[in-house]
């Protein structure tokens, strides 16, 4: 692989996660590492230091908090062709950065999702539901115009060209910005045989907080982009898809009816985040909108 590509992973509060990122990146042909310590409490930039490899470097964002704004500085430090983006509690396959590199430049694509796979650190019912409804990463390319962040490849000029992420976003910052770059023209793709692996959350805290989030990410982008996403106060109709439309229907009348019962549940929380932000979100006036 002669293309040289940078990989950028924020981090907060995981030291466990950033370790395994870490270490299933040892034997991909990475040209840089770029960690981005989202200013933890933790030995999070400890774990990080004490991984034996030059090239990782590791950075701080310090200034805002969030995932976003964490990408952005690492954008801002990467200077390869290509950047890639992984999640600190994500483990990658042997070769994942070479085939996703090659069906890259084979597809001739400026921007691609990868395949993401979720496993179950413990076997669980939410883990279940969650591993079920995970990330349909080629529907939400092909009905949505966007992959998440946790397994993107992008070039450099197309953040030259459009900005960078929107670190204004608690969530839903990867939509945003995939929508962006597809508005602009560039041609987006997805790496079927390139597979990264996702741990689901196992319990109902950790799910319904991730929904609340995306609840108050679904007002934010109202607020900033009224003309995209309508004005905030009616929250947008669920659409695109929700999970794994192959997969297989529960084996059991009872894991169904609660299958059912955690898919009301999440859309509760959802509902819960978004009127939470609407009532007591403010404009972050404080952080630029995205630039070129």
């Amino acid at each position: 692989m002669d293309t040289a590509v940078t990989v950028v992973v924020p981090v907060y509060n995981d030291p466990t996660g950033i370790a395994a990122t870490l270490s299933s990146l040892d034997t991909q042909p990475v040209e840089q590492i770029i960690v981005v310590d989202n200013d933890s409490t933790d030995q999070t930039p400890d774990v990080v230091q004490s991984h034996d490899d030059d090239q990782i470097t590791l950075l701080e964002e310090h200034a805002i908090q969030g995932s976003y704004a964490a990408r952005n500085t690492g954008i801002r430090a990467a200077d390869t062709e290509i950047l890639a983006f992984l999640d600190a509690d994500m483990t990658v396959t042997e070769g994942w950065l070479k085939r996703a590199v090659q069906t890259f430049q084979h597809t001739d694509a400026d921007y691609m999702g990868c395949n993401v796979e979720l496993t179950l650190p413990e076997d669980t019912l939410v883990g279940r539901y969650n591993a079920r409804t995970g990330f349909p990463v080629e529907q939400y390319l092909e009905k949505e115009h966007y992959a998440p962040t946790c397994a993107l490849l992008v070039k450099r000029e197309v953040f030259e060209d459009v900005g960078r992420f929107d670190a204004r976003l608690i969530s839903g910052g990867d939509r945003e910005f995939g929508e962006r770059v597809h508005e602009a023209g560039y041609d987006q793709g997805y790496a079927a045989d390139a597979t990264v692996y996702h741990p689901a959350r196992t319990s109902f805290e950790s799910l319904a907080k991730k929904n609340f989030r995306v609840g108050r990410g679904f007002c934010q982008k109202q607020r900033y982009y009224p003309e995209r996403y309508g004005k905030p106060g009616i929250p947008p109709k669920p659409s695109g898809p929700s999970g794994d439309e192959d997969s297989e229907e529960p084996d059991s009348a009872f894991t169904r009816l609660a299958f059912a019962f955690l898919s009301i549940a999440m859309l509760a929380c959802r509902g819960l985040g978004y009127y939470y932000e609407f009532v007591f979100g403010e404009t972050r006036d404080d952080i630029p909108a995205p630039t070129r």
